[in-house]
């Protein structure tokens, strides 16, 4: 069967790429879909609209290249158009959950067919090149919704578990940063998990071997200590070669690592994706996220829902809740990425130029490619920041950007308790322990401190005065 790719879309914000070369499952999007149609599909022709495609009388697999689409999906849609023996169009029930709730928003690629009874998208079967009209073919996504924490009634009035419809057969059109957060995480890594415990359920093979598994990892004295957990068995937990990882690390499957990953101790690692050539160092927290080959984690960085491109490294403290970031990225220390609105308005988020519903009760940022972003950060829930940016936290209340208190000589004042005379600061106007005042200054600093080159506002040079007695 030859395969044709439909090119197209828009740069995506803010990485300013197509969705086709944005990592995906950490794999660009292009690649992903050759991986997966490798076994039905030889070679790929690209053409830029559906008029484009050839007339030659031959087998045809067509779909745009910003589409999305796990194995489970593909195989069915290509079963059921070979069985039907005529020209398809994939398509999806008004009821189908995952495609309702989590496909529609922020993009036009899936639209509702002409007649208006059920969602359609360019995904086409043609048996003998394009002779006839394609007919709607309706997939079913098999939805099943998976609840991740349980909120306070006061914090989300109209839902208190806050769920995603997490399919077994995932499609998403790509025309958002939204997208590829539901292409990594709900529709990635979840839905791995939602296969696996369906499996589990419905197979008492299955069931068994996993059984076996963890039994045969309690009972052998040369298991890593970390395997003792029915999560852990090695039938969730795929290790690729030459791996580090410490015997107090816990890993909760289904969880892929790949090939020479170091992870320290007391890491936790639930239901995520590890590339190659990945450092995540003691303390870290990594559930139902993403992080690509190269990656490094330095101690206690925590990714909830997350997915990291290639060459990014998160630094210590810092913690992102449902965030996508670039590539070549690096985040501070200390960092927060909120992902809920503290006054229960609807989160928005930058689609086509305008500010659009995201149609979710959380959601955190977007970081683009080659950025790097300084400490001390708190960014609200659906923000952006573009490819190439470099953030310095600047807050003149805040940030200590100049020395401070440099002595002159090795004399030092002693009080009537013997201790060090100190000089007190409420920063950064200095305090006068006898008056029990606040000295405002208003001209810029001329003694002992010394300034640093940073381009900080006028307001921080407020206050540069060394108190001494």
């Amino acid at each position: 069967m030859k395969r044709i790719v439909i090119k197209g879309g828009n740069p995506i914000p803010p990485f300013g790429e197509s969705a086709r070369d944005l990592r995906i499952l950490n794999k660009p999007l292009w690649l992903l879909q050759r991986d997966l149609l490798t076994r039905y599909c030889r070679g790929a022709d690209e053409v830029d609209s559906l008029e484009e495609i050839p007339q030659d009388r031959e087998e045809l697999l067509v779909h745009r290249d910003n589409l999305f689409f796990n194995e489970q999906l593909i195989d069915a849609f290509i079963s059921q158009a070979k069985t039907s023996g005529h020209a398809c169009q994939i398509a999806f029930s008004r009821d189908d959950k995952s495609i309702v709730y989590h496909a529609l928003p922020l993009q036009e690629g899936i639209k509702l067919h002409p007649r208006g009874h059920v969602y359609i998208a360019d995904l086409f079967y043609y048996p003998n090149g394009i002779s006839e009209e394609p007919q709607p073919l309706v997939i079913d996504t098999e939805p099943r919704e998976m609840g991740y924490y349980h909120i306070p009634s006061y914090m989300a009035p109209n839902q208190g578990d806050l769920i995603f419809q997490v399919p077994r057969r995932a499609f998403l059109s790509i025309e958002n940063w939204v997208h590829v957060f539901m292409a990594n995480s709900p529709f990635g890594v979840f839905s791995l998990g939602r296969i696996h415990e369906q499996l589990v359920e419905e197979s008492w093979k299955e069931k068994l071997s996993v059984s076996l598994a963890t039994l045969g990892h309690k009972l052998n004295p040369f298991a890593p200590g970390w395997r003792n957990n029915f999560l852990a068995s090695s039938r969730l937990v795929k290790i690729g070669k030459n791996c580090s990882i410490d015997p107090t690390a816990i890993i909760h499957g289904p969880t892929i690592i790949g090939n020479n990953v170091n992870i320290g101790a007391g890491a936790v690692i639930t239901n995520s994706l590890i590339g190659n050539n990945v450092n995540i160092m003691q303390g870290c927290q990594v559930m139902l996220s993403v992080v690509s080959d190269r990656c490094y984690l330095p101690w206690n960085t925590a990714l909830f829902m997350s997915s990291l491109m290639e060459n990014t490294m998160i630094a210590q403290l810092t913690c992102l809740q449902m965030c996508v970031v670039g590539r070549n990225t690096f985040i501070g220390a200390g960092n927060i990425f909120t992902d809920f609105h503290l006054l229960n308005e609807p989160l928005r988020t930058y689609h086509n130029g305008e500010l659009v519903d995201v149609e979710l009760p959380v959601l955190g940022s977007a970081v683009g490619h080659n950025c790097r972003i300084g400490s001390g950060f708190v960014v609200y829930p659906g923000r952006m920041i573009g490819s190439n940016s470099t953030l310095i936290y600047g807050e003149p209340s805040t940030v200590i950007s100049y020395n401070v208190n440099i002595a002159t000589d090795g004399e030092t004042e002693l009080d009537e308790f013997g201790e060090p005379e100190r000089t007190v600061f409420v920063w950064p106007n200095s305090y006068d322990m006898h008056t029990r005042t606040i000295q405002y200054q208003n001209k810029p600093h001329t003694g002992t401190t010394e300034s640093l080159p940073l381009p900080v506002s006028e307001s921080a040079s407020v206050g540069h005065r060394r108190t001494s007695r």
